[in-house]
């Protein structure tokens, strides 16, 4: 399986005896699975086969769920609560016969509050659960197009990331063949530097002068950071190739390529390896801010 991203948005709707509904998923950048999942009162029962689902399926990311309903529930239907129409109507004729008026008006005796009772029809028993099943087949759906857009996100992640970490290697070769690292270059530094130092006057011990000059030309060798930014190369193109989630230990890899960097940097000692190392980091960085999508 090729790697995904953690950024991705699906939807997907249904209708069941009236009810119509609509699943949006959206999924960004996140350390672990984060599910922020919102659902209509009266629908609470779909939320752990949900989040079960979303757990099976991802790994990371920060998931926004919610599901939107409409339509009625069950069928309305409308009564004439007769006790109290009759009570209304004896009061209100008693009333004209004492003081006259107008007789009863109908749709003002209908307007008046509890005469018309509306009220909803329980649904046919089993309903609700072949409704939340419908439902759920939907999420399914969503799921699956949410994981697509994710891998087809991945895909492309794959190719900036191996392009990078080829990139890296490449620099790496090159400060490994830097001029300044081949014997001769190092032994006309020193002797410069050496020699800057015998016109001070200043009295060097011979011996103690060579001691010295190995132990700086030890500090600025470059070979084991060379060595262990070949070695990450090896363990990055390792996952891409990878079918787990990696994007962690892609996240710790781009650290310790950083690291490697910038110890070249630091060591070395002519302008043009320092502007490969500069490159590096560049390239490293570019790599780091990639790899936080990377689930």
């Amino acid at each position: 399986m090729p790697i995904s991203s953690m950024t991705g948005y699906a939807r997907a709707s249904g209708e069941r005896q009236g009810i119509y509904w609509q699943w949006e998923i959206k999924s960004v950048n996140g350390k672990a699975l984060d599910v922020r999942l919102r659902v209509p009162p009266g629908f609470e029962a779909l939320e752990t086969p949900v989040r079960a689902a979303l757990a099976a399926a991802f790994r990371r990311g920060n998931l926004q769920v919610s599901l939107t309903v409409s339509g009625q529930v069950g069928r309305e239907t409308v009564r004439l609560n007769q006790d109290i129409l009759e009570r209304l109507v004896e009061a209100g004729e008693a009333l004209r016969d004492r003081i006259g008026g107008e007789p009863l008006r109908a749709d003002v005796l209908l307007s008046i509050k509890g005469v018309v009772e509306v009220a909803s029809a329980p649904e046919a028993e089993g309903e609700a659960e072949l409704r939340n099943a419908a439902m759920l087949d939907s999420f399914g759906e969503a799921l699956a197009a949410l994981a697509a857009a994710r891998r087809e996100e991945g895909s492309r992640l794959t190719a900036v990331v191996a392009a990078q970490v080829q990139r890296i290697a490449e620099l790496a070769e090159a400060a490994r063949r830097n001029p300044s690292r081949t014997p001769e270059a190092i032994r006309a530094r020193l002797a410069e530097q050496v020699s800057r130092l015998m016109e001070t006057g200043a009295a060097l011990d011979p011996d103690r002068l060579h001691q010295e000059a190995v132990i700086a030309a030890t500090r600025a060798d470059i070979q084991e950071e060379l060595d262990r930014l070949n070695s990450h190369v090896e363990a990055a193109q390792a996952l891409l190739a990878s079918s787990d989630a990696v994007g962690r230990k892609f996240d710790f890899l781009a650290q310790e390529f950083n690291r490697e960097a910038n110890t070249l940097c630091s060591k070395a000692s002519d302008r043009t390896l320092t502007a490969t190392g500069l490159d590096l980091k560049t390239v490293i960085d570019q790599l780091r801010e990639q790899v936080q999508n990377i689930e």
